[in-house]
């Protein structure tokens, strides 16, 4: 049969959107995060190439809102977030997501949604085990999410002698152990999720952080090893690494004194004699302090006369013939002739 081509136009369109389809993601996911926040996402575990729009409204005539905050991974939308300002519960939920694509525009559909149908809770925190009497446990914990009595929960529980996970549901928030063996070693966790009072859902919380009871010596050791390493590097570490910090700063004050007391510092003699030839002019007994009286004491306090002393040439021996009368001979005066002035 033959096709026209005028036909085969709309014919070839639809193939193209159809096979763009088949790489499109085919639901929008919804969660509501303990009524906090919401996540919208398309495509999970598919590789998304196109642009992705999501647009949504409440009811049926509210104003149709885009997206404020997308997800991204890989430069490509996967899906929006809502802040708690814009979650509105108990009201039809509308969302489409347009994908653009090589300048086609395609839409994934999506159904009307009831967003506390939506909640998952966090998981509970603070478990806590009790002795009730000799054979009975207690186990009781505490909810993050904001409306404890729309909460359910499980509890699963093992001892190191068993080989699968024991389940209880539990309406409130204590869980009663009615027979422990005291030769066991016991794991508890719990979960929740919205009781069908509050909405309709199959949104269970994680897990919690487990709990442990009992006096197994293999089982507890490697509890207590556990416990161990978190005190190793969460305390012990960081407070051995402060007390070497300190240390290598007392031992580098105490190398300081050592060092000047094997190497002391040689004083330089010269300030110390600044004082000497600047205030007292190099006037040493004034510099180290002699008492003027002693100063004094040394000096002479007395006179003395002065005492002349000369000497003639010498003149040689005359004749006894030629001595002048009244001139004394040589026998009367030596070779000299001296002077004396006395006192």
């Amino acid at each position: 049969m033959a096709v026209s081509g005028a036909s085969l136009v709309p014919i070839l369109l639809g193939l193209g959107i159809s096979l763009a389809s088949a790489h499109s993601p085919k639901e929008v996911e919804c969660i509501l995060f303990n009524e906090e926040y919401m996540t919208c996402k398309w495509g999970s575990g598919q590789t998304l190439t196109a642009n992705y729009s999501l647009y949504y409204w409440y009811g049926n005539k509210s104003p149709v809102v885009e997206c404020q905050q997308y997800l991204w991974e890989h430069s490509v939308r996967i899906g929006c977030r809502f802040e708690q300002r814009e979650i509105i519960q108990f009201q039809p939920f509308h969302v489409r997501v347009n994908a653009s694509q090589d300048g086609r525009t395609l839409e994934i559909p999506s159904n009307c949604m009831e967003l506390q149908n939506l909640v998952k809770p966090e998981a509970p925190v603070n478990l806590t085990i009790r002795n009730m009497s000799s054979n009975q446990l207690q186990l009781t914990w505490s909810s993050p999410y904001p409306k404890a009595h729309c909460l359910e929960h499980v509890v699963k529980y093992k001892s190191n002698k068993d080989t699968s996970w024991m389940k209880q549901e539990v309406k409130g928030d204590i869980f009663s152990f009615p027979s422990v063996d005291y030769e066991k070693y016991y794991t508890f966790y719990v979960r929740s999720k919205i009781n069908n009072y509050c909405g309709s859902t199959q949104l269970w919380s994680e897990w919690s952080v487990p709990v442990f009871w009992g006096s197994n010596a293999t089982s507890k050791g490697m509890a207590d090893e556990h416990l161990q390493l978190f005190w190793i590097h969460t305390v012990l570490i960081p407070i051995a690494s402060c007390l070497l910090l300190l240390v290598l700063v007392v031992l580098l004050v105490r190398m300081e004194r050592v060092w000047v007391i094997i190497m002391p510092r040689i004083p330089n003699p010269s300030k110390n004699f600044d004082d000497l030839f600047i205030t007292h002019n190099g006037d040493f007994q004034e510099w180290v302090g002699v008492p003027k009286d002693v100063v004094e004491s040394f000096k002479p306090n007395y006179s003395e006369s002065i005492c002349h002393v000369s000497e003639l040439p010498y003149e040689p021996f005359q004749d006894s013939s030629t001595h002048l009368p009244g001139v004394p001979g040589p026998q009367e005066h030596g070779p000299y002739k001296n002077s004396y002035v006395g006192a």
